[in-house]
């Protein structure tokens, strides 16, 4: 059973700005309702400030949450200040949500989104036209979309992308799509580092970049055989880490320690970075 957190009952049970704007400046609508979620907003615009938003969702208890939620943070706010609220803003304002409620909070961006590229006059007669190729057929998900949400989220498993856009949740035929277009995002995302490992590094920069490169690229080759990996500490320019799972009793862990894990951490953090194993 999904946990809740007090804000979102609130807003599911008593939900705020439900309703339609009669003389609306600008009207959006996102999701479907065959696909299960859809989502209306209603804005009225006072020159360059949001004075009023509404909403009619079709969606469960975490759509209608987001939905309130959002409504709330745009209001009062210039075109300006709300393009910059995000899904992880949203959900930050409901103190969370489960893991599988993630896409609600998307379908919210998605309508804001949608929403000032219509008051700023960008055309928007055909929605996917410019969000590539359809990867999800039955949910309508594009490759753009998905590759936005993982950069924006920092999602790293197909199971993230299908809580995050619900891509891959029915029928499951785009999920070997979906785990190319995660393997291209996180060697981007791995590979912009490393253009500034010439220069002077921070001990908190270099802490950053061994974390992100442990996490993003070491632990999901370890895991596609059934081992892991911990960061146990980091001291300067050593590293220390304890292999976990199958590689942690493989005979040649040893190799797997300096050909993939220290390896790994010198071309993508610093070329004289240390690793050592703790057992």
């Amino acid at each position: 059973m999904w946990e809740y957190t007090d804000k979102v009952k609130e807003l599911y049970t008593n939900p705020k700005n439900v309703g339609e704007i009669s003389d609306a400046d600008v009207v959006v609508e996102v999701g479907s309702i065959v696909c299960g979620d859809a989502l209306t907003l209603y804005l009225k615009l006072d020159g360059d400030i949001i004075v009023d938003a509404k909403f009619k969702t079709f969606g469960c208890g975490s759509a209608i949450a987001s939905s309130s939620a959002l409504t709330e943070m745009i209001k009062g706010k210039t075109i300006e200040e709300a393009s910059m609220i995000t899904n992880k803003d949203i959900v930050d304002f409901l103190g969370g949500l489960p893991d599988q409620k993630m896409h609600c909070s998307v379908m919210g961006q998605e309508a804001l989104e949608k929403a000032i590229k219509k008051i700023k006059g960008e055309t928007i007669e055909d929605e996917h036209e410019d969000e590539g190729a359809v990867i999800c057929q039955c949910f309508g998900v594009t490759e753009n979309v998905i590759r936005r949400v993982i950069r924006e989220n920092n999602l790293t498993t197909v199971e993230d992308v299908t809580n995050y856009t619900k891509a891959g949740g029915a029928c499951g035929s785009c999920i070997p799509k979906i785990e190319d277009i995660l393997k291209e995002e996180l060697a981007s995302v791995v590979a912009q580092p490393a253009a500034t490992t010439m220069k002077p590094m921070s001990n908190i920069k270099r802490m950053q970049l061994v974390e992100e490169t442990i996490h993003n690229v070491i632990r999901p080759v370890l895991m596609r055989d059934g081992g892991d990996i911990d960061l146990v500490d980091i001291e300067g320019k050593k590293v220390y880490v304890a292999l976990r799972g199958h590689c942690a009793h493989c005979v040649v862990s040893d190799v797997t320690m300096k050909n993939l894990v220290e390896d790994t951490l010198k071309e993508f953090v610093e070329n004289d970075i240390e690793v050592i194993e703790v057992k």
